[in-house]
């Protein structure tokens, strides 16, 4: 299969699925009375969010998985091996479906996580869900599970910008493994809650991801990235201010788990700072305001954390807040992909 028309189905069977799957799934959600909980503690003209239907995360992985999995088999039957195409046997490119398909693994077991914590949420009537401790200890299982995997298949080289090499990293593979996808699977989840701010953030960011790994070589990865913009392109429709559905923790936690199996799958965990960095705003925020409280007796750096919070607080609009995102992301994901092609393309 020659690859642009494998990156263009793989956008119009995601697109198709996520957005169609909405004329089912959203009734349904409604009629299970599924309703999205609003908590004191955020703007409280939220409160109006009241109800949503949330778990809509169910439309974009399930548009995901279908189209990158009919993709890949279609590929098959005609004799091809899609993930490999372009790569020119690059460093690295015969363990990439290993990369590829652990990652998707570990933003499906995040998924399956926000699922219990939303379960927990809307069935059970716990308003806050999983307790901290039960969401770490389980977050912290999967990205082990994961580092250990892509350890023990791959190895801990990691694309050093301009050392013309791979960095065998050791011990500093785990000590930065563990924070970084800790913190971007939640700094992603911190989005949430905003009409259709995760969803388009996220959405240019697997465009970053896309462009940067075809200048790597690792095209494969720009396939999965494609699918993952097609699902959340199709979910927008129905996520678009004012939301019909919400995507919930079922929803940010896969797209977290999705930002970093990308980041790893190109072997540059380090390009979140840059694609990412709507993300690192976001989490950065919210460290300091709780810090600059408990120095500062109580005073607050920001109106309200996470940041799009202070910006809503300041009479910025949910529409508003997605497009200046959403460019800030395209500006990192620029500045990123500039990073790739002078400091680590492949020569």
């Amino acid at each position: 299969m020659e690859f642009w028309i494998a990156i263009v189905l793989a956008i119009a069977l995601a697109f198709g699925a996520s957005f169609g799957l909405g004329f089912a799934v959203i009734p349904w959600l409604h009629k299970l009375k599924f309703g999205q909980t609003i908590l004191d503690i955020g703007p409280s003209w939220h409160k109006k969010k009241q109800g949503t239907p949330t778990m809509g995360g169910v439309l974009f992985i399930v548009g995901f998985v279908f189209s990158f999995a009919a993709v890949l088999i279609t590929d098959r039957l005609l004799g091809g091996n899609i993930l490999l195409f372009g790569s020119d046997k690059p460093q690295g490119a015969d363990t990439l479906p290993i990369k590829i398909f652990a990652g998707i693994g570990m933003a499906l077991a995040f998924g399956f996580i926000g699922f219990v914590d939303d379960y927990i949420k809307v069935v059970k009537k716990r308003n806050l869900g999983l307790t901290e401790l039960q969401k770490t200890a389980m977050q912290l299982l999967v990205i082990v599970t994961f580092l250990f995997t892509y350890q023990h298949f791959v190895g801990v080289q990691m694309v050093v910008p301009y050392a013309g090499a791979k960095s065998e990293s050791g011990l500093l593979f785990w000590l930065i493994g563990v924070p970084a996808i800790y913190c971007t699977v939640n700094a992603v989840n911190f989005l949430d809650g905003v009409d259709g701010l995760c969803a388009s953030v996220t959405a240019v960011v697997s465009v970053g991801f896309a462009v940067s790994a075809f200048l790597m070589r690792f095209a494969g990865v720009g396939l999965m990235c494609a699918a993952l913009f097609g699902a959340l392109a199709g979910y927008l429709i129905w996520n678009w201010n004012p939301a019909k559905v919400m995507m919930g923790d079922l929803g940010s936690l896969f797209l977290g788990g999705m930002v970093c199996a990308a980041a790893y799958a190109i072997e540059a965990p380090w390009a979140i700072l840059l694609i990412g960095i709507i993300y690192v705003a976001e989490f950065g925020s919210d460290i300091l305001q709780i810090v600059y409280v408990k120095t500062h007796g109580g005073k607050k750096l920001f109106r309200m954390a996470p940041l799009h919070h202070h910006y809503e607080m300041g009479g910025w609009s949910e529409k508003r807040l997605c497009a200046v995102f959403s460019l800030v992301t395209l500006l990192g994901s620029a500045a990123a992909a500039a990073l790739f092609w002078f400091g680590c393309r492949p020569r």
